[in-house]
């Protein structure tokens, strides 16, 4: 890839590009049902997976206070008390796995993150940087405990707005923070259709951080700025 010579700003996306190398959170809680023996299968867990998506979308369960292992183990309730009502699962399941599946994909983010601070560290020091993320309301609270807010000039949630990916205007209100041109940014993200695709429809620079995806018709796409790992940016931006 070319070096962006023309490059004032960056426009990061959170969860699933610096909290999971990548890889669609889907992936890494079904690594912790398997670390704690969940006894289910992967197509009942992506049911209650969706499900869970659906009930936090339609009911305020995360509040702002609540941290990322706060979210998980609310998460892991619901979707795994969901299981349990479906007959997929003893009743006392989510009393039994929330916490150690919670457990286990807070340490992985953690050990995500760390991997991410040195590329992060690099670009703040050269350039103005906002976040821009579907969220549940709490990504401040999210950025401040795993010492993350300080990167970031401005925080674009969607929860917070009233605009979600992949409408492009939540770009367009990131490339305002920066108070730069769509040209002038670069937008890094994980998902081909809520990053990529409304990033470019405005002019952004784009990095898509490709690894597992959600659907396998994702995962077949190819785009010319796909990266594998976040030092990546580095080498068009710095």
């Amino acid at each position: 890839m070319e070096h962006i010579d023309n490059l004032k700003g960056i426009i990061f996306d959170y969860g699933g590009t610096i909290d999971s190398r990548g890889v669609h959170w889907s992936e890494i809680i079904w690594d912790g049902y398997c670390h704690a023996g969940v006894p289910v299968s992967k197509q009942d867990f992506r049911d209650s997976y969706v499900f869970a998506e659906r009930e936090l979308a339609r009911t305020r369960h995360i509040l702002p206070q609540h941290n990322f292992y706060d979210l998980l183990l609310i998460k892991m309730q619901i979707e795994l008390g969901n299981l349990a009502e479906l007959g997929k699962l003893p009743q006392q399941a989510a009393a039994q796995y929330a916490e150690p599946v919670a457990r286990y994909c807070y340490e992985q983010a953690r050990s995500s993150v760390e991997e991410a601070r040195p590329v992060l560290e690099a670009l703040h020091s050269r350039y103005p940087m906002v976040l821009v993320s579907n969220f549940y309301g709490n990504v401040e609270t999210v950025l401040a405990d795993f010492d993350l807010r300080r990167y970031f000039k401005q925080i674009i949630e969607s929860a917070v707005v009233g605009v979600r990916k992949p409408d492009p205007r939540i770009f367009m209100l990131g490339v305002e923070a920066l108070g730069l041109q769509p040209g002038e940014v670069l937008v890094v993200g994980d998902s081909y259709k809520k990053d990529i695709v409304p990033a470019e429809s405005i002019g952004c620079h784009v990095l898509w951080l490709k690894g597992k995806g959600w659907t396998a018709e994702e995962d077949a796409v190819q785009h010319p700025c796909i990266i594998k790992r976040l030092s990546e940016v580095a080498d068009v931006s710095l």
